[in-house]
């Protein structure tokens, strides 16, 4: 891969060609890319069909609204 001056010289100082460092960041460049296009794909994806219906659970019913019998809530010395 051909890359101009300026950018080449960037890459060499943050990531010299001398040791494995180039390559990891390449590699980690690439998959940040990647994901942040698969990001904006799915973005786009809700805006285009967002998700309106109604959700699968009520979440009130999963919080408790009264306490067990026997608990008073302090804690008991040891």
């Amino acid at each position: 891969m051909e890359l101009d001056s300026a950018t080449s010289a960037e890459l060499e100082r943050i990531a010299p060609s001398r040791n494995r460092k180039r390559s990891d960041f390449i590699r980690a460049a690439i998959r940040s890319a990647l994901d942040k296009a698969a990001e904006k794909k799915m973005a786009e994806a809700y805006r285009v069909h967002p998700d309106s219906a109604a959700p699968p659970f009520d979440p009130r019913t999963w919080e408790q609204t009264t306490r067990r019998p026997g608990r008073s809530g302090k804690k008991r010395k040891a």
